[in-house]
Formats: structure tokens, sequence, C-alpha cells
């Protein structure tokens, strides 16, 4: 602004920093920062529902002794191309979500942090350590009881070991963490973890190995199973948009039939058992759609939840078929089969289609600190 004043000018400048510059500043911020601070270990839900169908994929074009099931070779007409690159795909997801994550530990520690000290978010930490268990269980080109599986088995084994021990052990220490006040769905994540590794350890052969990651994980299901079933104060922690994970109730009994079936050698009684548990509470939870209305709002990562347990429900139900040898068991078998592989079909095609969402402002672990307990 110029002001004559008899005989000289007096020039004043005035400089405006208006609030909108601090927000443009935020928008240009680079998109792999954007991306990585708001990453978190629950997006291996992705690697984990991938990595299930591969084994689904391979189980149903592998080798059978049921040659009166017309189903199976109807499955085996399946090119093997089409589970490699179903493989393959899977690597790289998970590949790429492990990087994410590196960074993350790097870049962004202290939220790695609360991650890991919150009740919800450090049991999704056990998710990439499954998801590169099943990878290696259904590879290609890494066949078991060979040096290199033994070696990529301590690798995703042993992080899933001291997971148990801080989680365990804090379950029945003193401290604000007593099963009773943390248990939540997502906690079944550490069983799975266990029963995974169990399986892929009797695969090679080590049956002790694999007994004791069994008996570890199933005692400690029991317990959080009738935990849930309590619906302690704490038990019922989890916003709408997570309540996905509740299909986590019928994994953990799916997954620990097929990993007995491992160990014994044969899809016997207890076996049998686990897989008729877990028919029955994927059937009470599909018959209460009103639960999961909410989440269903708007599509957002957690919808992957879904994916892992029916594919490992189908795969308990292959198992069972191969057994039983009946036409009741064969159509169960096609059916949770073909549920499975078109949910996760039509999740990737969901995910590349509203990519954008995939880091939503309301993601309730993007402030693990502001969770809330209201449903």
């Amino acid at each position: 602004m110029a002001t004559q004043n008899s005989s000289h000018f007096e020039i004043e400048v005035i400089i405006d920093t208006p609030a909108t510059i601090t927000t443009i500043a935020t928008r240009d911020q680079p998109n792999l920062s954007l991306i990585v601070s708001r990453f978190h270990a629950g997006y291996f839900r992705i690697s984990l529902s991938l990595g299930g169908q591969a084994l689904l994929w391979k189980t149903l074009i592998g080798p059978t002794d049921d040659y009166t099931s017309t189903l199976r070779h109807v499955f085996h007409i399946l090119h093997p191309t089409a589970f490699r690159v179903l493989w393959f795909l899977a690597l790289f997801v998970l590949i790429l979500l492990s990087l994410l994550y590196i960074l993350r530990c790097l870049f962004y520690f202290k939220m790695v942090k609360v991650e890991f000290l919150h009740h919800v978010g450090v049991n999704y930490l056990f998710a990439p350590w499954i998801s590169w268990l099943l990878l290696l269980q259904s590879a290609p080109f890494v066949t078991p009881k060979t040096s290199s599986y033994l070696v990529l088995w301590w690798v995703f084994a042993v992080p899933v070991v001291a997971l148990d021990v801080k989680i365990y052990g804090q379950w029945f220490t003193r401290g604000k963490k007593f099963l009773s006040t943390v248990a939540n769905p997502t906690s079944q994540l550490s069983v799975i973890g266990n029963l995974v590794g169990a399986q892929a350890a009797a695969i090679m052969g080590w049956k002790e190995s694999a007994v004791c990651l069994f008996s570890l994980g199933m005692v400690h299901y029991l317990v959080l199973f009738v935990t849930l079933y309590q619906r302690f104060s704490g038990s019922n922690r989890l916003p709408a948009m997570l309540r996905p994970v509740f299909f986590l109730f019928f994994a953990a009994p799916s997954v620990a039939s097929l990993a007995w079936e491992s160990i014994a050698g044969s899809f016997d009684t207890a076996s049998k058992m686990l897989f008729f548990l877990s028919l029955f509470l994927f059937t009470s939870l599909v018959f209460r759609p009103a639960l999961f209305k909410r989440s269903m709002r708007r599509f957002n990562v957690a919808w992957w939840a879904y994916s892992f347990p029916l594919t490992v429900l189908a795969l308990a139900s292959t198992e069972y078929a191969q057994e039983v040898k009946g036409g009741i068991a064969d159509v169960l078998m096609l059916l949770l089969s073909v549920i499975s592989v078109l949910v996760s079909f039509c999740l990737i095609v969901f995910t590349l289609l509203n990519s954008k969402l995939l880091l939503p402002d309301n993601d309730p672990f993007a402030n693990l600190d502001n969770i809330s307990t209201r449903s």
C-alpha cells in the first residue's frame, strides 16, 4: 500500500500467510510418505487371503486317492499355470506389504510401537508370518524335507513364538492386559499363527515341533474361546468397521483341523470334530447378517477379513471329503470352495476399483489410541 506524505513516498509491504498454505503443503506431501504413515499390519489381511487361496488351489489340483470323486477329477482339469499365477501374485503382494511395513518401522517407529502395545493392533503382527508360512506350504518349487524349506520355516516360525511369549505371557501375569480385558476376535490370530506353524512343521516331518506348536495354540484357543463366549468387558472392544473379523471364530478350528491332520496323518475324529465346530460357527454368523450391516456400507480393507476364514474352511472341507468319500461331503466341498473363490475374486475387483479408499481418514488403525469401544 502506497501513501503520499508531502515530499516523499512511503511504501508499506504487507505479507499475508493464509492458513490455506498449510493445507496445500499437507496435500502436496509425497504419496509414499502418506502411504507409509497410514499403513499398518491390518493390511496383511490381503496377503493372508491370497496365501490361503494359493494353498486351496494347490490342494484342489493336487494328487488324490479318492478315485470315485468326480469333483476332484474336475478340479484336476485346472491347469497348473493358474495356480502358479495366483501364487506369484500372492508373493508379490506379500513382498510389497512387507516392504511398506519395513519403511513404517524405519520412519514411523513410534506408530509401530503404539500398534505393538495395542490390544487389537498387536494381533495383526502375526499376519505377515502366517502369510509367509502359507506361501511356504503352497510353494510350487520348494518341497518339504529340504534344507531350504527347513531354513524358511525357522525364519517364519521364530517370530510367531516370540510374539507368543509377549502376548500369552501378559495374559496371566500382573498388569492391565489380562485376557478378560483385552480379548477380542482378532486375538485368535495368535492361535492361528501357532497352528499354521504346526502344520508346516508336520509336513516336513518335524512331528515334535508340530505337536509343541499345536498344543501351545490349542490350549490358549480354549481359554480364548471361553473368554470371548463369556463376553467380558474387554471382549467387545471393536468398532463396527472391524466386525468382519468375527469370521476368525471359525477360522481357528478350521486351521486346527488341518494342522492335526498333518500331525496324525489322516483326517481322524479329532479333525472332524474341529471341522464340525467351524461349520457350526460359520452357520451361526451367516444367519446374523445384521451384525455386519454397518461394516458393509463402504468398502474398506477390513472386508478382506472375510476371505481367509472362508478359504481355510474350504480347505478343511476338502480334506474331509477326501476322508469320508461321500456325495454330501463332495457337495459341501464344492459349495465352500466356490464361495471362497468368489469372495476372494470379488475382493480383488473391489480393491482395484476402490484403490483410493484403501487409506481412509476414518480407519480405526490410523490412530490406535482413538479406537472407539462403541459399536
